[in-house]
């Protein structure tokens, strides 16, 4: 199963990919680490950050996305724009998940991955969507999903 997991930081989904085939788990190489929306007030700009998304879903046989979960009030709530950028990325035929900080922590707590993040060929920004794919795999593997 390959789950695409994303972060989404102001006008920018950060995403990463990760496979898990044979009890093996894979950073599969992939053509984008990050989408950004400019101007998320233009329609336009949405239609091509879903276009983009989606395209890349595609193209990349993704078979769940999983978005780390913002806070809707309060100082750290997430941008207006993140939340157009949620609503872009639900709309698809896969399924998506949606985790919290607090779950992530925990389930990275209780099962750790078993690689150096250093070691993986992924950037430093990668790190929050892969432990967010990281996390998804596990509730699915041990029946938490």
């Amino acid at each position: 199963m390959k789950i695409c997991g994303v972060e989404l930081k102001g006008g920018e989904a950060i995403i990463s990919m990760l496979t898990y085939e044979g009890e093996t788990f894979n950073v599969p190489a992939c053509r984008k680490v990050s989408f950004s929306v400019s101007n998320s007030n233009e329609t336009e700009s949405i239609r091509e950050f879903h276009f983009a998304f989606h395209k890349l879903m595609e193209d990349y046989k993704v078979d769940q996305i999983v978005i780390i979960e913002r806070e809707q009030k309060g100082k750290l709530a997430g941008s207006a724009t993140s939340f157009k950028l949620e609503a872009a990325i639900q709309i698809t035929d896969l399924p998506v998940n949606i985790i919290s900080p607090v779950a992530i922590k925990e389930q990275l707590k209780r099962n750790p991955p078993q690689v150096d993040f250093e070691s993986l060929d992924l950037k430093r920004v990668q790190q929050n969507a892969f432990d967010v794919a990281y996390v998804q795999h596990n509730r699915i593997i041990f029946g938490k999903a």
